[in-house]
């Protein structure tokens, strides 16, 4: 059987237009009248709706493949136009021909002797460089071609051709109809056509002036049936009904002979009624509407945009089983674990087979049925049959649940789930979470977890995946699990670490609070997630130090350096050096260095000991201790923290004024053409260039005078110390440099 199949690989593809024959031979109607059903509700033979052209409702059969509604793709039937018409999407295309060959000959406005040149130049450019280079040289043969007036091969004299928008050609100010550029068109030797891209295998440049319109099959445009009973009909069926009515009324009117200013205002409205049909944003022309005042949704609206068929049909994507919402932090949250909301959990599910030790248990699901959490939305019956359960065939449901079928049940607590935030740009921009379900409309998640999604909480959306099999949970579990993305490929730290409170509570308990009760301690630990207190010391005042290392194992040894460490001033402030000696913090402060993620080495060296799982627990736990210590002695920024001793006032005005002096000295020196110019500048640059330096020089003075002066104990200075938030440079643009923010 295999051998029976060819296989070939597609070389190209080329596109062409359709000519009036092809339309014909493709089309399995003709179109004569506008009506669409007769008065028994059925389709009038060449109507719009006839069907030799498809079918739609259930109970026909279509003329041309005697398929049913499912069966029929649809088959094209075709107008014969009273009039030529223009076709809009190629007014561009004919205004460059007939601007470009001559109106009486039809031959390409370039001598004799330069065609066979430039048809070779253009084969050469199109084998070498590809279509694109090849289309811009057709562009510059018709620039060129524009301004001759006298035609080289029969000198006859050549007029100015102007558009007049959208469709309305004008030679030396008259009006050229459809049918004069028609002949036109046709008047023009095939043989030069290659010249402006035209390929005539597939292409004639008369074929650009339509005298028979397809028209698409019904399954295109199908109609709707209203709750009245009423039909509605598709926007393509209502703009080609007034196509044909008007091409009728047309044909009637040059048969009796009208006068020639009633054809030209018919054969102008048959040319909007097209026009529109292919297109109905053309600029300079009132889009046709429904009475409600709605334009129609024409052919090139249904393709183009977002919304049309390329990007949101054939390129977009639908997923079952997922969810997407906004996101928020809750850091009560294990990191591996997601908070999902209620009426998200009673939406997805998760299938169960039913197995001998477990139908009472299932059998809990399928009463409690889609409305109760945590209930069940369908059952599965072993042939493969989907079951919605509701109240009337919940009891029946029960009855004949049996090993074999499948609960498909709400979403619960520690179900596998796999969380995502666009644009995935690296492996950890998917990670397998475990479902938290949480009162509340927003997706949660802890914010230590926020790194390797690049997530914040301004806005941001996230997706949740529902794994379907045991062994996509097994995959997602085992491979994706937020444990086993800890440490970054891209530089081997961790990707997941302490940041902002969390670090900021973890520098105050290490560094400030050397006196805490121990009531206090151990309700700082139980909110943090310990449950065992028999590593607190035995008394009754505790330090901050102590109670961190409840959180530590017993044999954990590390040495770090705080952020502020200065080599050689270690005698001076012994707590630049971070010890922890058998699972106790010696000495040290905690801050970034060694809680965030990345450079957050003892992060990465209780991971390096202990593995990951290890590691996440005692993660989530020092996160949760660090809020904590925020939640009970409060951090707040005031205004205070910005203020400076009059002193230092003093000395922040003066380095501003000798700045100020020297930039002014600068300016003259520039207008009296005395400033010494930088290598490879003007004038200009180099004042520019001056003066930035010479004012950053400033700003980096004044920041210093602030650091050295600001009270170390202000909450805006501590948040930059520990390395939460912010820097030095920001306390110095909102003290002394105001004019720099």
């Amino acid at each position: 059987m295999a051998d029976a199949f060819v296989s070939k690989r597609i070389d190209k593809i080329e596109f062409g237009m359709m000519s009036p024959k092809f339309i014909k031979d493709m089309a399995s109607a003709k179109v004569v009248t506008p009506e669409l059903y007769d008065k028994e509700g059925y389709p009038v033979d060449g109507g719009l709706m006839d069907i030799r052209l498809g079918v739609i409702d259930p109970g026909l059969k279509c003329k041309t493949c005697g398929s049913k509604l499912k069966e029929c793709p649809g088959h094209f039937g075709f107008i014969e136009l009273a009039r030529p018409v223009i076709h809009i999407k190629f007014v561009t295309v004919i205004l460059d021909l007939l601007r470009s060959t001559c109106r009486a000959c039809g031959s390409v406005l370039i001598p004799n002797d330069k065609i066979g040149r430039a048809k070779e130049q253009l084969e050469k450019i199109g084998k070498e460089f590809g279509i694109d280079e090849q289309r811009k040289m057709v562009k510059q043969i018709i620039a060129n071609l524009k301004t001759i007036t006298k035609c080289p091969h029969c000198k006859e004299k050549q007029y100015k051709i102007t558009i007049e928008k959208p469709t309305t050609y004008l030679e030396d100010e008259k009006r050229l109809n459809p049918i004069e550029v028609r002949s036109r068109l046709e008047r023009i030797k095939r043989e030069h056509l290659p010249l402006f891209g035209i390929n005539t295998a597939t292409c004639q440049p008369e074929w650009m002036v339509l005298t028979v319109l397809p028209i698409p099959p019904v399954t295109m445009r199908p109609s709707i049936t209203l709750e009245t009973g009423e039909r509605s009909e598709d926007d393509l069926t209502h703009k080609l009904g007034d196509i044909v009515r008007i091409n009728q009324r047309l044909f009637e009117n040059i048969n009796a002979g009208a006068p020639e200013i009633i054809i030209e205002d018919l054969w102008d409205l048959l040319q909007y009624h097209i026009t529109t049909f292919f297109d109905n944003e053309v600029a300079q022309l009132p889009p046709a509407r429904h009475r409600s005042g709605q334009p129609l949704k024409t052919l090139t609206a249904r393709i183009k945009s977002k919304e049309g068929r390329i990007r949101h049909n054939l390129a977009g994507k639908r997923t079952n089983f997922s969810a997407r919402t906004v996101i928020s932090p809750d850091p009560l949250l294990n990191i591996n674990e997601v908070g999902v909301p209620r009426v998200m959990a009673m939406k997805l599910t998760v299938p169960e087979r039913v197995t001998d030790w477990n139908i009472e248990y299932l059998k809990g699901f399928v009463k409690r049925g889609p409305k109760e959490y945590p209930g069940s939305n369908y059952i599965i019956r072993p042939d493969g049959r989907r079951k919605k359960i509701t109240d009337e065939t919940k009891e029946a449901l029960l009855e004949e649940l049996q090993p074999g079928f499948i609960v498909e049940r709400h979403l619960m607590d520690g179900d596998i789930s796999t969380f995502n935030r666009q644009p995935s740009l690296h492996r950890m921009s998917m990670m397998c979470h475990r479902v938290r379900v949480l009162p509340g409309l927003t997706l949660r998640l802890n914010p230590a977890v926020c790194a390797p999604y690049n997530a914040d909480f301004d806005g941001d959306e996230m997706n949740l995946h529902i794994p379907q099999t045991e062994e996509a949970r097994a995959e997602a579990e085992t491979l994706m699990e937020v444990q086993t993305q800890l440490i970054s490929p891209r530089y081997g730290l961790s990707i997941i670490g302490c940041n902002q409170d969390a670090i900021t509570g973890n520098y105050i308990l290490t560094k400030y609070l050397n006196s805490i009760s121990r009531e206090e301690a151990i309700d700082m630990l139980v909110a943090a997630g310990v449950d065992d207190f028999s590593k607190l010391p035995n008394k009754n005042t505790l330090t901050g130090k102590e109670v961190f290392s409840v959180l530590l194992p017993d044999d954990f040894n590390f040495r770090g350096h705080a952020r502020h460490y200065k080599e050689g001033k270690e005698k001076e402030n012994p707590d630049m050096i971070v010890e922890i000696k058998e699972g106790k913090l010696e000495r040290g402060i905690l801050d970034k260095n060694n809680l965030g993620e990345g450079s957050g080495l003892l992060l990465r060296n209780l991971h390096k000991r202990y593995g990951a799982d290890k590691m996440v627990d005692i993660l989530g736990k020092i996160y949760r201790l660090g809020i904590d210590v925020l939640l009970n002695y409060g951090f707040t920024i005031t205004l205070s923290d910005l203020d400076m001793k009059p002193e230092v006032k003093e000395e922040i005005q003066r380095l501003i004024n000798e700045a100020d002096a020297d930039v002014k000295k600068m300016i003259q020196e520039y207008r009296d053409e005395t400033l010494e110019l930088l290598p490879g500048r003007n004038m200009r640059e180099t004042l520019e260039l001056r003066i930035l330096e010479r004012l950053n020089r400033v700003r980096n003075e004044t920041g210093d005078a602030v650091a050295k002066n600001a009270n170390q104990d202000a909450h805006a200075l501590m948040m930059i110390l520990s390395g939460s938030k912010g820097n030095l440079l920001n306390l110095a643009q909102m003290s002394a440099c105001v004019g720099q923010q």
